[in-house]
């Protein structure tokens, strides 16, 4: 019987992170879309589609219940529209099960999904089609809503946000195709022009932008007119870079993450908090730089589609059993990134792969192996690292107790999260 590797004990640490965040939403999205510039582009009997994309967003359910409500306080009859590029599976039931996940239904929302895969293609970028989809297109108005945030697999002027909305979700498969046939260096150029051809011949009245605080929490609402979006998302893409959680440090043996997953990350895990893109010819992030990265679960909001676990070393047969091969090649043959589905060595329990994450990482000395463990790259306000990278974080970040072991059962999982 093989000896258990000997693993340094954890710290629980606190980082100071940014805690604004709205308390009455409901008030904040009436002020934000108060505008006569906004309410006037809305006239009774006018159907409108208002876009619900795949993340996780803070609350997204609620404000989109609400933007139905001021919709229909106007007179017009909304109607969500599923736009997520490749993501959801198997359309038109596949995209509606995976808003169901994140609470978006026609129940509590207050209108209809309407999920009809068809589009239509309202010009040309080169020679590359702008699709969008057809209940969109031939609505009488378009809502645009997302959250803004800094992309995982590029880097440019608009990267997550309304303007990708509008070229890759509303595009649905096909849009996401045109535009990931560009390749990550071409992917932040094409997005704002096919974006622009829509914004042109499609009715968007507005967009609806959101912003999180480093809890993921909802930090602000705001409601830009149509001929806005371009000039304002930049704007609202700095202030998102700096509210993005980071690791408190620019090194480590081993990372432990509890969980990847689409409603997590585009890419399952963030790939500026782990270091990692895994994209031919592109760079890699300058920092963290981690030897070894251990995932251990598939969040179930990923209705197991495990993209991004090529960015993993090592991971568990609780994941691999998880997973939808079938949505995890859709989305890699879309984004052409196939790297980020191989499959990294899986072992049975959450301890083996611990073990094998730190016996291939090089690092001889025990007692001095910086390791952590988080949750997701997505909430890093708490996690454990060990002794040795205690010492290199900085002195703002609060040690809450320690040493603790590591709480494995029987079975050689952990049994509790991070």
């Amino acid at each position: 019987m093989k000896t258990p590797t000997a693993l340094p004990p954890l710290h629980r640490i606190r980082q100071a992170l940014d805690a604004e965040e709205i308390t009455h939403p409901a008030a904040d999205l009436r002020r934000a879309l108060s505008s006569p510039a906004l309410a006037e582009r809305i006239r009774p009997g006018m159907r409108v589609a208002v876009t619900a994309g795949s993340r996780g967003i803070d609350r997204i359910a609620e404000v989109l219940r609400l933007t139905v409500a001021w919709l229909r306080d106007l007179g017009a009859h909304p109607f969500l529209v599923p736009a997520m590029g490749s993501h959801g599976g198997q359309p038109p039931q596949g995209p509606v099960d995976l808003l169901a996940t994140l609470g978006i239904t026609e129940e509590t929302v207050g209108a209809p999904v309407e999920a009809d895969p068809e589009t239509v293609v309202l010009g040309y970028v080169e020679d590359m089609p702008v699709h969008c989809a057809r209940s969109a297109a031939e609505a009488d108005a378009i809502l645009v809503i997302n959250r803004i945030k800094p992309h995982t697999s590029f880097t440019g002027t608009y990267e997550s946000g309304l303007v990708k909305m509008l070229a890759v979700g509303l595009g649905r498969r096909p849009g996401a195709e045109s535009v990931h046939a560009r390749g990550a260096q071409g992917i932040p150029a094409i997005i704002p022009e096919m974006a622009q051809v829509i914004l042109r011949r499609a009715k968007v009245a507005a967009g609806i932008a959101l912003l999180e605080n480093g809890f993921d929490r909802l930090k602000r609402i705001e409601a830009i007119p149509v001929e806005e979006i371009m000039d304002r998302e930049p704007r609202l893409l700095d202030e998102a870079r700096r509210l993005r959680p980071m690791l408190p440090f620019k090194a480590a043996d081993v990372l432990v993450v509890d969980a990847l997953g689409k409603d997590i990350s585009g890419t399952g895990m963030d790939t500026m908090v782990i270091g990692r893109s895994f994209l031919t010819g592109e760079p890699e992030p300058e920092s963290p730089r981690i030897k070894r990265i251990a995932v251990l679960r598939l969040s179930p909001g990923s209705k197991g589609n495990a993209y991004g676990i090529g960015l993993a070393d090592v991971t568990t047969r609780a994941v691999t059993g998880a997973m939808d091969p079938a949505s995890m090649q859709a989305n890699a043959m879309t984004s052409t990134f196939l790297e980020r589905i191989r499959l990294p060595l899986a072992l049975d329990s959450d301890r083996e792969a611990i073990e094998a994450a730190v016996s291939t990482c090089n690092h001889p000395d025990r007692q001095t192996l910086r390791i952590a463990r988080i949750r997701n790259t997505l909430h890093l306000e708490e996690m454990y690292i060990s002794e040795a990278l205690l010492r290199s974080v900085p002195d703002s970040v609060e040690v809450l107790e320690g040493p603790l072991e590591w709480p494995f059962d029987d079975r050689g999982d952990l049994v509790s999260s991070s």
